[in-house]
């Protein structure tokens, strides 16, 4: 591949995901790395005072400050636009960030957001706390139910925003639906894809404007480094996310941009590997629990529509127990290789207690709206041998009386 190729959309767009995932955004210095540059610098230098001011004014391309520009951060946001079918992509510290960005840079007092009832306890609080502050109303509803998407629109409705599937309910999307009618009534979607990334769903492709997530889950996919990402037309990147970013500052480091970069190498093997192992493993749980939703189990509600937009399951799942917190509790005690872990993505299996972790926050009667009970939880699956992961839960189950 020659020294800027991987910059080129002309020759990149032609590529498949697997491709882009490896060479996509590459920008190889005259040095002619074959592993891209870490580009540890909060500045530039400039050879002369005209330079650096027609880069500020616009009128001349070159990095200014790091905020703004860096060549390693430049690199990620490229593959990542390139894998999501996206004109532009502007990444952040972290996929809280992402959300908060994505949502502050477009929503003025006055304004209304529709957002799924069921989403990561971060998300549904920016809903019901943050932006409220601001003057910006909300309404909440059950995002797998079409009709309730158009009942909930107000003549100042400016974004519809959800998760799909849904963190951790597994609830899931129509999105060509939502979208479609969102672009009917000038509403913008928000989708957080954090759950199935570009390599099991790319919502562009069934009308999303804007893609946002937290990549510090499968794209870094070994737990290293916080990360997040924003996605949508040049036009909306550059007019209406980036004065925000600019001068407010949510960005992703030099470094945690790399290690994502490096990631998203091994995604497309990942996440395909994780799916089939989650798909077994719930296969095996189900029926041990009263009630276990994984979207390409014939059991969940929205199995064919699960077929119709993802390429897989995906690596997460998760299940009732009528025990509550102590019989939760008790059976991830038990584990003896699976991890106790509120994060998700890993390459290795972490379980968590949502009620009392992930979605405390948000307290009991918003969990209990979204469908998060004490005796729910959720099963991130790795890249561990499956059988190994059965046997453990077995013998977890049969500890909390399963």
């Amino acid at each position: 591949m020659k020294r800027t190729a991987g910059q080129d959309r002309s020759i990149t767009q032609k590529w498949r995901l697997a491709t882009q995932a490896v060479r996509g955004g590459t920008w190889r210095s005259e040095m002619g790395e074959t592993s891209e540059a870490l580009f540890l610098t909060s500045g530039f230098t400039y050879d002369d005072a005209a330079t650096v001011a027609a880069r500020f004014a616009g009128e001349a391309e070159g990095m200014t400050y790091s905020r703004l520009q860096n060549p390693t951060v430049q690199m990620l946001e490229e593959r990542i636009a390139l894998m999501e079918g996206a004109e532009a992509c502007r990444t952040q510290a972290t996929g809280m960030a992402a959300m908060t960005t994505a949502l502050l840079c477009q929503l003025s007092a006055g304004d209304h957001i529709v957002a799924a009832k069921a989403a990561f306890g971060s998300c549904r609080w920016l809903v019901d706390n943050l932006l409220p502050r601001f003057g910006i109303t909300g309404t909440t509803i059950d995002a797998s139910d079409n009709a309730a998407w158009e009942a909930a629109i107000k003549p100042n409705t400016k974004v519809f925003f959800f998760e799909s599937p849904a963190n951790p309910t597994m609830d899931l999307v129509d999105l060509e639906f939502v979208c479609g009618l969102a672009r009917r009534h000038g509403i913008t979607t928000v989708v957080d894809n954090a759950f199935a990334t570009a390599a099991l769903q790319r919502p562009m492709d069934f009308g999303a404007d804007v893609v946002a997530y937290s990549a510090t889950k499968m794209m870094d996919g070994q737990g290293r480094v916080m990360a997040g990402a924003v996605c949508g037309s040049a036009e909306w990147i550059n007019n209406v996310l980036l004065p925000f970013q600019r001068n407010t500052g949510p960005n992703i480091a030099a470094f945690n941009a790399w290690v994502v970069h490096k990631g998203l190498e091994t995604l497309d093997l990942r996440i395909h590997r994780q799916s089939e192992n989650a798909l077994k493993v719930a296969s095996f749980v189900e029926g041990r629990v009263p009630r276990l939703l994984y979207p390409f189990l014939p059991s969940h509600p929205q199995h064919e529509l699960a077929r119709k937009q993802m390429k897989a399951g995906g690596t997460i799942f998760s299940f009732h127990l009528e025990g509550g917190l102590k019989q939760a509790h008790a059976l991830l005690d038990a584990l003896q290789l699976i991890d106790i872990s509120n994060n998700i993505g890993d390459s290795r299996s972490l379980m968590c207690h949502p009620a009392s972790t992930t979605h405390y926050g948000v307290g009991p009667e918003t969990r209990a709206d979204m469908g998060v009970g004490e005796g729910m939880l959720r099963l991130n699956v790795g890249l561990e041998d499956p059988d190994d992961l059965i046997d453990d839960l077995d013998q977890a189950l049969r500890a909390a009386g399963l």
